[in-house]
């Protein structure tokens, strides 16, 4: 009996364990159903959306950067494809080895090298990196044939820029480079998100000059592809595409024959040259020398080279058009008359005694002529440069009419040109020096401190783009045009191209008679003024300026003695000018650093200018050689026909069917 109790019990307990067990079976696939049912129901579409971006990938597709060009349709910037071996940092584990084999199969180069490792520390992004570009057939089948040994290393095909005329033009063109973490931190935090998403998977940006203040419009739109990805991460079928749009084309006002001559008269010299179009304001020639090839920014500066660049004293990374600053020297004579006339201080035929200086308090402003002009009215002012009249009219005037009837002419002020960094320069007044300086007794304006800025002297100090622009302003008679680099846009979907519309500011309202008075002076100056010889023979009639503007003060008694000063403590030789006369279609304004007068080393580039635009005439060897001596006043050689004269460093030299073809391929999308 006593068994039989126990055997029960046991049974007893048996079914109370299995009844817990199955209960707790029970409420586990409960709990299984019901968090089943709440990622099938609640969570489905959550889930699906991620199920789906983990098959499919959305890839982005970089567009072709838009073509510049100049306004005769000559290619200044194209791109071209190569291929490029690149490492993913984040896959790789030992980088320094997966380099040292990969040095086995293809030419890697210690310069390579150094900019892959810039670039790596400048990214901050889980994309590859080049560690070599522009591979050739040969190198690309070796790596192929090795692919398997080397994990996060892969071949791509890019696209890359290229400046086919290498250092001509290069301030005004600019260059393209990879976007640095500066850059990039600067567009998250300033961009809308739709020009963010338009820039996704693009890895260079325009850096300096049109590549720069157009990237808008060089950029392109972005394409994207839709890809169905494999467990494994790799690319299996593509499910549908949106094609990139290629930017569009510029079409610049520049003359690039004429830029490349230009750049050629200069030679090693340095200095600046701005020519326009005073009835438009479109910029035929902007020239900054000495220049460098954008081409070695393309795929990042090597050190040698940009330590070259950046240490030479001669900075010709500086665009010495936009951004030097220097006296304009004698230059400044013409407006200061204009402004006498205007302003009521002066007529023509009022005139001085010059005895070759203007004494002021217990200082003596010596003229350059010892001795003196003599009898000096307006015109012979001018044509003559006499210091002395100028010193007499800057005290009349004083500095705060001097100011306000400079600034509206471009003087001290920014020009709004479609480049970016522009500097302002100085034109002083009252206000200014208040502002200027931080001690109280520096602030206050000397009535001294007036009478050198008469001959362009004393804090006067200006861009050639100002005086240029003063320039077109003066031989247009008082009309102002915003000056400019780009005259069009050709859109890429449509090959119509958009003339771009400035807002000029008003007309100055200068009276055509005292007009006439500068405009006949300025003649007079090429006739048998300081600039006669240079001109003598034209077939054209122009008006101009000499100017030599000191770098350092001499003292009182002193006299400049260019052989016993350093190169750069010599006076710099400017010179403005505009033809033809009676209707002037180019108006320009030179400065070239250091060396001495006007007449001599910057009038005779002036001179060939408008040889090469009025007369089309290409200067010969002889003459180029001659002008950079600042021996020659009139030409020396035969004049070459400008079709005939090649542009060095282009593939296409003016044939029309090659600029075509270069065209049509360069906004090609293939892929190599």
């Amino acid at each position: 009996m006593t068994e039989l109790r126990n055997t029960e019990q046991e049974l007893s307990r048996f079914r109370l364990r299995l009844i817990a067990a199955a209960l707790f079976v029970l409420f586990a696939f409960g709990l299984l159903a019901s968090r089943l049912a709440y990622l099938q129901i609640g969570k489905h579409e959550e889930l699906s959306t991620q199920a789906e971006n983990n098959r499919i990938a959305v890839v982005p597709i970089t567009p072709n950067r838009g073509l510049i060009l100049d306004r005769n349709g000559i290619v200044l910037a194209n791109n071209y494809s190569a291929y490029t071996l690149e490492i993913a940092p984040a896959k790789v584990r030992d980088l320094e080895a997966t380099i040292d084999r990969l040095a086995e199969i293809v030419a890697i180069e210690p310069r390579d090298r150094r900019r892959f490792k810039r670039q790596l520390e400048e990214s901050k992004s889980l994309e590859s990196l080049p560690i070599r570009t522009k591979l050739t057939d040969e190198e690309v089948a070796r790596f192929t044939a090795q692919r398997f040994r080397f994990e996060g290393v892969e071949i791509k095909a890019r696209l890359f820029r290229s400046y086919p005329l290498g250092e001509v033009g290069s301030h005004l063109i600019g260059y393209i480079g990879r976007i640095n973490p500066t850059e990039k931190k600067a567009m998250e935090d300033d961009w809308a998100d739709d020009q963010l998403a338009n820039y996704r998977g693009t890895e260079y940006i325009g850096k300096l000059g049109v590549e720069q203040s157009y990237e808008s419009q060089l950029h392109g739109a972005t394409g994207f592809e839709e890809v169905e990805m494999s467990a494994g991460g790799h690319a299996v079928r593509r499910l549908r595409s949106s094609p990139a749009t290629p930017g569009n084309a510029l079409v610049m006002s520049i003359d690039i024959r004429l830029q490349a001559m230009v750049e050629e008269l200069f030679g090693d010299r340095r200095g600046a040259l701005v020519a326009i179009d005073p009835r438009n304001g479109e910029i035929l020639a902007f020239v900054s020398k000495p220049n460098f090839d954008p081409n070695l920014f393309v795929d990042g500066i090597d050190v040698e080279n940009w330590k070259a660049l950046n240490e030479s004293p001669d900075k010709p990374l500086l665009n010495r058009a936009l951004r030097g600053t220097y006296p304009p020297g004698s230059t400044y004579k013409p407006f200061m008359a204009m402004g006498a006339l205007t302003l009521g201080k002066r007529t023509p035929q009022q005139a001085i005694s010059d005895p070759g200086y203007y004494n002021f308090g217990n200082h003596r402003f010596r003229d350059d002529k010892e001795g003196g002009h003599g009898t000096v009215d307006m015109y012979r002012s001018i044509v003559q440069s006499c210091d002395t009249y100028y010193y007499t009219l800057a005290n009349d005037l004083g500095v705060d009419a001097i100011h306000d009837f400079m600034a509206p002419l471009g003087f001290g002020q920014l020009t709004g040109i479609d480049l970016q960094g522009e500097l302002r320069g100085t034109l002083p007044s009252t206000e200014w020096k208040r502002t200027a300086y931080k001690k109280k007794e520096a602030q206050k304006w000397y009535a001294g401190e007036t009478i050198s800025l008469g001959i362009g002297q004393g804090y006067n100090t200006f861009t050639m783009l100002q005086l240029a622009q003063a320039t077109a302003t003066m031989a247009a008679g008082g009309q102002r045009h915003l000056p400019h680099l780009v005259r069009a846009i050709e859109h890429y979907e449509s090959r119509a191209p958009e003339v771009l519309a400035f807002k000029d500011p008003p007309a100055l309202g200068w009276k055509p008679e005292h007009v006439a008075v500068i405009h006949n002076a300025l003649y007079g100056v090429t006739q048998e003024g300081t600039s006669a010889k240079v001109f003598a023979g034209a077939p054209y009639k122009s008006g101009g300026k000499t100017g030599t503007a000191q770098v350092i003060a001499i003292k009182q008694n002193e006299k400049y003695n260019a052989a016993k000063l350093d190169e750069l403590h010599r006076d710099h030789a400017l010179y403005t000018a505009f033809a033809p006369l009676e209707n002037p279609t180019i108006a320009l304004a030179l400065v070239v650093e250091n060396a001495g007068f006007g007449a001599g080393a910057a009038a005779p580039i002036a001179r060939r200018v408008f040889d090469y635009v009025l007369s089309g005439q290409y200067p010969s060897e002889a003459d180029i050689a001659a002008t950079r001596q600042g021996q020659s006043a009139t030409p020396i050689g035969t004049p070459r026909a400008i079709d005939a004269v090649p542009l060095k460093g282009s593939t296409i030299d003016g044939v029309a069917g090659a600029r075509v073809a270069l065209r049509n391929d360069a906004q090609a999308q293939a892929k190599p």
